[in-house]
């Protein structure tokens, strides 16, 4: 058994840690609260799961929140922030991340056009800031289950809309294993292996 010789992972025209970065919107109380396509605690372990393997394998995250500085809404959910650690957080005003100027900046700071995105809900702030990456050529890869909106039809018809447009659906497992690609690259099988087992995509043996 031998690999070939591991592509650039810069250039690579799958995911990698190197050509990729996490999105993370408005994972807030009163948004978590108001989310009626999946269970919520479902959704809050989903999205430290998601937050654990951009740990695991060092892809960089820009988290953002919104209404949090004008006392009209709390912060990052507490699983959620412990998870990120001391990292920025840009607040806005504006439902679309996209037309927040630091928020946008930090985005083209990063130098890569793969944007693995999440965000609450899926039927405004995840699906405006896709469509506005898209139409500048950015790829967009929303993790379909660790979004949600307020209600099951809301979620699966903003999916739609943004698939239509050129985003490109993925699921948690499916980022785990495409961020791991190749069991030799043994630095990240024991957080790849563990994140799996806690999801339940793999089941203890020992």
């Amino acid at each position: 058994m031998s690999s070939f010789p591991e592509r650039d992972p810069k250039t690579d025209h799958l995911l990698t840690p190197e050509n990729s970065v996490l999105i993370i919107i408005d994972y807030q109380p009163t948004q978590v609260n108001s989310i009626n396509s999946m269970s919520r605690a479902q959704l809050i372990e989903n999205i430290v799961i998601v937050a654990k393997l951009a740990k695991v394998f060092n892809i960089p995250v820009i988290l953002s929140t919104v209404n949090v500085q004008d006392g009209k809404n709390k912060d990052t959910i507490a699983p959620l922030a412990d998870v990120l650690g001391d990292i920025p957080s840009y607040d806005r005003t504006n439902i679309d991340a996209w037309e927040d100027e630091e928020f946008y900046n930090a985005v083209i700071n990063t130098g890569r056009k793969k944007l693995i995105m999440t965000a609450l809900w899926t039927e405004a702030c995840l699906t405006f800031p896709s469509l506005d990456a898209l139409k500048e050529g950015f790829e967009v890869y929303p993790i379909v289950d660790a979004v949600g909106g307020t209600s099951k039809l809301a979620h699966e018809t903003a999916l739609k809309r943004i698939e239509n447009a050129g985003a490109k659906p993925i699921s948690i497992v499916q980022l785990a294993c495409e961020m791991q690609r190749d069991w030799n690259r043994q630095e990240t099988v024991p957080g790849f292996v563990g994140i799996l087992k806690e999801i339940g995509a793999f089941l203890p043996t020992d």
